[in-house]
């Protein structure tokens, strides 16, 4: 049995946006694929960054950043979840890459610096992001679309709660809800 040639990571980004599920299982199967992973993530962030304008060299940096402590996070979280909650089947790598790549619609963010239109684009990428995510867990976990549907749902609640009570403390709760 011969392997597949290993396909590009923009092939693969493509993909993934595309919500192919061949994509997803085959960086879920490929250990190699984790640091292209870890790239689609930074250049998502720095698409974000430079989509908010105004954010600054700062912000970019800062942004960079979170999205890999978040990222790292989440498919940790979304891991235990996923196999002690629900029943899934899947390592922290394999949720590294699936949910890496699940991020690729984020590079569109850029386009927030169109005047007006720009917020409507960010939001919908969100909303495109949501989707490949779950597929994202749905691949990685080996379930139906609706334990990963619940798995995000449970995992995000966990990340958002573990994240509050770390900046209580800080004093950065409030202003990360909004607050003064």
């Amino acid at each position: 049995m011969t392997a597949m040639p290993q396909r590009s990571i923009v092939d693969r980004m493509r993909g993934a946006a595309m919500l192919d599920v061949a994509t997803y299982e085959e960086v879920e199967a490929d250990r190699s694929a984790t640091g292209q992973a870890f790239v689609v993530v930074v250049i998502v962030a720095v698409c974000a960054g430079i989509g908010h304008l105004g954010a600054g060299v700062g912000g970019v940096i800062g942004g960079i950043i979170s999205s890999i402590v978040g990222w790292l996070i989440w498919s940790g979280v979304t891991m235990l979840v996923g196999t002690k909650l629900f029943g899934g089947t899947a390592d922290w790598g394999e949720l590294l890459r699936t949910l890496g790549f699940a991020q690729s619609p984020g590079v569109l963010a850029i386009l927030g610096l169109i005047p007006v239109l720009g917020l409507l684009v960010v939001f919908l990428v969100g909303i495109w992001q949501l989707v490949t995510g779950i597929v994202a867990i749905r691949q990685a976990l080996d379930f139906t679309t609706g334990k990963a549907v619940l798995t995000a749902i449970v995992s995000w609640i966990v990340v958002m709660v573990v994240t509050m009570l770390i900046l209580a403390p800080l004093g950065l709760g409030a202003a990360m809800l909004g607050g003064h």
